[in-house]
């Protein structure tokens, strides 16, 4: 077969608080090659005010540079294509404004990640481009906040992002554009306090090699190169340095360095004193810079996925280890909830093989992660877990729906209590929370006999026909079918029908 067929391309879009960018890739075979990148700044963290609410000045920015994006993967499958949004939209009251605006200009779903989540996948970009080093320290400075990772090989074993950023430390200590010993003082100090709690933690990993990623360590490496240090290679010295020279100059628009670009120029001063905390708090040495980031992290995954090598299941199987989920119970229940689903996903518009699929079998799984907790009130707990817990894998959109769904598995249902989502349509959630409500009631004796066939079959969006194949199963099972009565009218309550056969 012509080698050339086989070719796909993909591509990855981090949207941070600084910069946006894009990379792209083809995929030969089992080998990924990067096509291109693209970089715009954007300074999304600028247009964030006090109360958290994102600018329109800030928001058309963003769309400007997606617009450009969007022509150069015009026609790439939804597949091929990832957006992960860090700090800034994390942050951003009105983030699902951008989102549904940024959706009619680049028609690809938008997830916003937690900060474990992207330094997992700055990890991962950057392991992927320097292989060769054993045990590693990672370090990316962004516009909203500073990613600390520990690792070593493909596994990061440290995870901590904290909210210190160039653009925000610029706006609290350089917002006059002043620069002087008593601005990066303060500046370094602040820095130092967000990390103190975190450092004496790496410190006691040690590593065999510490790295910088992304605009911040690159622009330090370019100036240094640009004062004579061939190198490029970043010290506490040479950052001292740096904020010397910097000092100096007494305000940021008179910066002029060698290898400084002038849209990086506004927010390197900031940047120098984080790295420079970081240095002194985590004891660095020496740090190199390397072109794998968040971006390249992403398209490695996407790569991965494509094999089959999902780590979200993995993260899953983890968690239920972890709080002592009964695992043969929970399979009982996911194998359950998948047949009903497949059963009735024509009407419900939900595509076979989809993503919803996926979420209904880790919620299955993990649906009574909240037991370790106490057995009163398990779904609310096993809701909070699943919420707030570090599940590599997965975007904060989707860890909301997974507790929503352990959150609505059992008792009375107050729908008012359901956030809105981007990615996810609401019908489509209310239908997996009825289709686990029943997979979990159905197996709730907890019996190693196999239940006899049900058919779950839909008239309306709202009316529902649950049927048993066996005759009078059910009448011989009253205690199951005291519950499904219950469960009839807790659906009756919402304006539901469930008709029992």
């Amino acid at each position: 077969m012509n080698p050339i067929s086989q070719t796909r391309y993909i591509a990855a879009i981090d949207l941070g608080s600084n910069s946006f960018h894009m990379v792209v890739a083809k995929i030969v075979g089992q080998e990924l090659q990067l096509v291109s990148r693209h970089k715009q700044h954007v300074q999304l963290a600028n247009g964030l005010n006090e109360q958290g609410e994102l600018d329109n000045a800030a928001i058309e920015r963003g769309l400007d540079c997606l617009a450009m994006f969007a022509e150069r993967i015009q026609g790439f499958k939804q597949a091929d294509v990832r957006i992960a949004a860090t700090y800034t939209l994390r942050q951003a009251i009105n983030a699902d404004e951008f989102i549904q605006r940024a959706r009619r200009i680049l028609p690809y779903p938008i997830e916003i990640i937690s900060g474990a989540e992207e330094a997992r996948l700055i990890y991962q970009g950057v392991s992927h481009t320097q292989s060769q080093s054993d045990s590693k320290l990672i370090v990316d400075i962004g516009g909203g906040s500073t990613e600390i990772i520990y690792g070593s090989g493909f596994e990061p074993e440290l995870l901590n992002s904290k909210p210190i950023g160039c653009i925000t430390v610029t706006q609290q200590f350089f917002a006059n554009g002043k620069l002087s010993h008593t601005n990066f003082t303060n500046a370094i100090l602040a820095a130092e306090q967000k990390l103190e709690s975190l450092a004496h933690h790496y410190r006691l990993k040690g590593w065999s090699s510490a790295f910088g990623s992304s605009g911040t360590v690159k622009a330090i490496r370019d100036v240094l190169c640009g004062l004579g240090y061939q190198d490029g290679v970043i010290t506490a010295k040479r950052l001292l340095q740096l904020i010397a020279l910097l000092s100096e100059k007494g305000n940021i628009n008179d910066i002029e360095l060698t290898g400084l670009t002038d849209a990086r120029k506004p927010v390197f001063a900031a940047g120098i004193a984080i790295m420079y905390a970081v240095f002194v708090g985590l004891k660095i040495r020496e740090m190199f810079y390397t072109e794998g980031a968040l971006r390249e992290g992403l398209l490695y995954e996407m790569e991965a996925r494509l094999k089959r090598s999902d780590i979200r299941m993995r993260t899953t199987e983890n968690l239920a280890i972890k709080h002592l989920v009964d695992l043969e119970h929970a399979a009982r229940v996911k194998g359950q909830a998948r047949e009903f689903l497949q059963q009735i996903h024509e009407p419900l518009a939900i595509k076979q093989h989809s993503e919803l699929f996926d979420l209904l079998e880790w919620s299955a799984l993990l649906h009574e992660v909240g037991l370790s907790i106490s057995l009163s009130d398990y779904h609310r707990h096993s809701a909070y877990l699943l919420q707030h817990s570090n599940m590599p894998g997965f975007n904060i959109e989707q860890q909301r729906v997974l507790a929503t769904l352990a959150r609505f598995q059992r008792k009375s249902m107050n729908l008012n209590e359901i956030e809105n989502f981007s990615l996810y349509q609401k019908p489509q959630l209310l239908s997996l929370i009825r289709v686990l409500r029943l997979a979990i009631l159905l197996n709730s004796q907890r019996s190693d006999s196999p239940l006899p066939p049900f058919e779950l079959t839909i008239t309306t969006q709202d009316q529902w026909q649950l049927s048993c194949s066996e005759f009078n199963w059910l009448t011989r099972h009253k205690l199951l079918n005291a519950n499904l009565l219950a469960e009839q009218a807790y659906w009756h309550q919402l304006g539901w029908q469930l008709e029992i056969h």
